[in-house]
């Protein structure tokens, strides 16, 4: 529990008198823009970080565990043993284990030779061994080898790794292990600090999933929408106007701060209305004699009359990428594209094709591939065979995890950003820095004293300012706040060139994605659609009710045996007539044709169709909202008002992800008519 506690850094106030419970079972998502002091919070719960004055206080007993965004993890011990042995307490009871056993040889040793005291030492010896044993027991009951190895199947491990020095790990997957680490240790109270930072798609699922067991308290520090709102059941939020609490999960704090918004709106006015008249009927009756009485008391009531303090919002990143040059219908083509790390091969005969104003999100489990991929694009790292072409008036933005640590310590951000374009005069590199969040003296700070989040900033600021119009992006949330977060994702929406990127961030890709590529295996699969509908298809082939859509290679060029079939379907008509005349197999030939084409378009038109109803179902509903929410009366009726913002704000989100998947269904459907 906080009491009172307060924190400073300089003239920067991180928290001041602060009184926060948490609870035995809350579930808290913490959130708050970069450097406003999520990550302190966290630190001062760990013991990792003093405070002012205050006091925090925790019921006997209880265990914190806590994941830092950056730790230091070194080697010496297999990976396994790092886990089992994370339980704090087991290594003590080992060593009270080496002294009892040392103890009850000496005590047999002294008794054998005649010592009468030393029998009496060896009960007491003996008594304390077994009490020991039995503590090792319920350690090895409750924390066992088996469940530490099931914990790191499902964040991604290999069984094989198990027995691996933690020293051969790259630091993401130091930080898994970590993970896993604190997850077998089932602390009381659990501080998480960008958990998924480090996790690709299915490890997130998995976590998703295992904390929604978990039965004990944690808090959650996320840039992912989707994986806040599956776990929390509070949030806490650092707000203008201090530190806040609200009931619910992501959604309903959005909900609940709209809201606020509305009431406090409608409040001002109201009180507004109220001061204009009572201003003006002083200023009728000041002059009356008869009347001075009257308003001398509603002088004394537009005095103690209270002002509102209208919704403060927090500032969010806001920026917009510029038109960029319109580049050749087929930006980029990939052939036979292979790439190896010693004798594993990465990338084998990879073929891919990508159309102009296409945003295709790249996934698949971490080692796969991905990173690989769009490195090998972007030029940063040769490959072994096969060719990347670019098409006409291509340029080639590309922002990669490691690109801020590359930003140089000595320099301003000022500077950092404004050499990536000579031409980008001081008012340009400012606008950029501004719609970044970086306004004033502090362009001027040297990117060494920036945190992990701003230096993120930077590195996207430098890639806005010359985008260029096929951009190339590796994780590009990672380090953002939330609404950043959900900001570059909204710019992306309406950058109007091509877009290859790779995210674990479920919200992201659902938000930008009009096509799916799954790296495994050295292949690539690439999928016509949004993520849920590839996770859709996916659990579909699982289970064995559609056949698997086929790797990159036929799907680019049109060599699957299903595409083979409607070539030789189509050529054989064309056979025949010319030929002259036509048969009866040269009409059943057609009518199969007809047949494949139906069942090919059918279901496209019948998606399209039934997408439009829908959309104009919740265009319709939203325009009736929309009449009611502008009614003042409804303002009267809480329950009423209450319900329409809901249904509004829940409708808002529907219609955004209902037309972006029906423009990819349009473009299905016209890819496949011009095919026919």
């Amino acid at each position: 529990m906080f009491d009172g506690v307060s924190l400073g850094f300089g003239k920067k106030t991180i928290v001041e008198n602060l009184g926060l419970r948490i609870g035995a079972s809350d579930r808290i998502g913490l959130i708050g823009p970069n450097g406003s002091g999520k990550s302190s919070i966290l630190r001062m719960l760990a013991g990792e970080q003093g405070f002012d004055k205050g006091n925090l206080r925790f019921a006997r007993g209880v265990r914190v565990g806590y994941l830092a965004q950056d730790l230091a993890v070194t080697g010496g011990q297999s990976l396994s043993q790092f886990v089992v042995n994370s339980v704090p307490g087991r290594a003590d009871l080992d060593a009270q284990l080496g002294g009892a056993e040392t103890d009850l040889a000496t005590a047999q040793a002294e008794a054998e030779a005649g010592d009468e005291a030393a029998t009496e030492r060896l009960m007491e010896v003996a008594e304390r061994l077994a009490d020991i044993h039995e503590r090792i027991a319920h350690f090895d009951t409750h924390f066992t080898e088996h469940e530490a190895l099931r914990i790191l199947a499902g964040l991604g491990f290999q069984a094989s790794d198990s027995g691996r020095d933690l020293a051969e790990f790259s630091g993401g997957w130091k930080m898994r292990a970590v993970l896993a680490a604190l997850l077998f240790q089932q602390p009381d109270l659990l501080l998480l600090d960008e958990p998924t930072n480090h996790l690709d798609l299915p490890s997130v699922a998995w976590f998703a999933a295992y904390l929604k067991r978990y039965q004990r308290a944690f808090i959650l520090v996320s840039h992912d929408r989707e994986f806040l709102n599956e776990q929390i059941g509070r949030v806490i939020a650092f707000e203008p106007e201090g530190i806040r609490t609200f009931s619910g999960n992501y959604e309903g704090y959005v909900r609940q701060r709209a809201e606020e918004e509305v009431l406090l709106e409608n409040r001002a006015k109201n009180l507004n209305r109220e001061r204009e008249k009572t201003e003006q009927l002083i200023e009728r009756f000041r002059a009356q004699a008869n009347k001075a009485a009257m308003v001398q008391s509603r002088i004394k009531a537009l005095e103690k009359m209270e002002d509102v303090k209208l919704f403060e919002r927090r500032q969010v990143m806001r920026f917009q990428f510029p038109e960029c040059d319109r580049s050749g219908d087929v930006p980029l083509r990939v052939e036979g594209l292979c790439k190896a790390y010693g004798s594993r091969k990465v990338l084998d005969g990879v073929d891919l094709t990508v159309r102009r104003g296409e945003k295709i999100g790249i996934i698949g489990v971490n080692g796969a591939g991905k990173t690989t991929l769009l490195r090998t694009i972007a030029g940063e790292i040769a490959h072994e065979s096969g060719s990347i072409k670019f098409g006409n008036r291509v340029k080639v933005g590309y922002y990669a995890q490691h690109h801020a640590d590359t930003l140089s310590g000595e320099r301003t951000m000022f500077e950092e950003v404004s050499l990536q374009d000579g031409s980008a005069g001081q008012t340009r590199v400012r606008s950029v820095l501004g719609a970044f969040l970086f306004s004033g003296d502090d362009v001027d700070k040297p990117i060494r004293v920036l945190s992990g989040g701003e230096r993120a900033r930077v590195a996207l600021a430098r890639l806005l300012i010359k985008p260029g119009n096929l951009l190339l992006m590796d994780e590009p949330t990672n380090h953002l706040d939330l609404d950043s977060s959900e900001s570059l994702a909204e710019s992306l929406r309406t950058y109007d060139g091509t877009l290859l990127f790779v995210s674990h961030n479920r919200s992201f890709v659902r938000k930008l994605a009009t096509r799916i590529w799954d790296v495994s295996g050295g292949k690539v699969e690439t999928y016509p659609g949004s993520l849920d509908e590839y996770m859709e298809s996916s659990r579909k082939r699982r289970e064995g009710e559609v056949e698997a859509p086929k790797v990159a290679r036929a799907l680019s060029h049109g060599t699957g045996a299903k595409g083979s079939a409607l070539a030789a379907a189509a050529a054989a008509p064309a056979a025949a007539s010319a030929a002259g005349g036509r048969s009866k197999q040269d009409k059943r030939r057609e009518a199969e044709l007809r047949a494949e084409r139906n069942k090919t378009l059918g279901p496209l038109r019948k998606k399209v169709a039934e997408m439009e109803a829908r959309i104009g179902s919740l265009e319709a509903e939203q325009k009736q909202r929309s009449a009611a929410l502008a009614d003042p009366e409804t303002y009267n009726d809480d329950a009423k008002r209450r319900d329409l913002l809901a249904g509004y704000q829940r409708d808002a989100d529907k219609l955004e992800e209902m037309t972006g998947r029906w423009e990819t269904a349009v473009a299905e459907l016209e890819a496949a008519e011009a095919a026919e």
